[in-house]
This record gives structure tokens, sequence and C-alpha cells, in this order.
């Protein structure tokens, strides 16, 4: 399960035609956007993306860290395997 979030997680959305277009997620037009509306943006594309996976439950536990023009999203993937630790960093 790590490397099939790993994937979706790092996978733009619609850009590649080997994927469904519910594959992956949408980040590429965050970059330039303020830090206030990346953040709930963030989770709720994480979410979506991850919950597309039917052996994925939920994804909760979302902690924010900002460092500059980057913000890394800290989360939980609860899986019908166990829950896994995650993290997604994205430039803005």
């Amino acid at each position: 399960m790590p490397q099939a979030i790993y994937k979706i997680l790092y996978t733009e959305r619609s850009t590649f035609g080997a994927y469904s277009d519910n594959y992956g997620i949408e980040l590429i037009d965050l970059i330039g956007m303020q830090t206030t509306y990346v953040i709930p943006e963030l989770e709720r594309r994480i979410k979506e993306a991850l919950e597309w996976d039917s052996r994925i439950d939920l994804v909760n536990g979302f902690e924010f860290e900002v460092n500059g023009s980057h913000v890394t999203a800290l989360f939980t993937v609860h899986t019908i395997f166990g829950d896994i630790e995650t993290e997604r960093t994205v430039e803005i």
C-alpha cells in the first residue's frame, strides 16, 4: 500500500493516458496560490485522490507545515491492511 499511495500522490491527474481520469491528484494549479487557500484545498484533494482506491477506508489526522514556498501535509491513511503515516509536500 505505501507504494500505491505514493504513486497516487505523485501522479498529476489527467496527464498520462495510461491512467483513468480518476487516478492521481491535481496539484499543478496550486502554484502561486496563497497558503490560506492551499491548505484546505490540499487536504480535500488528497482525500479525494486516495479514497478513490477501494483499499483505502479513510484519510484523516491532517497536520500542515509551511516552510517558505513549500507546504507539507502529514496525515494518516487507513487501509484494509492497516494504518499508514504519510506526507506530501507541494511547492506553491
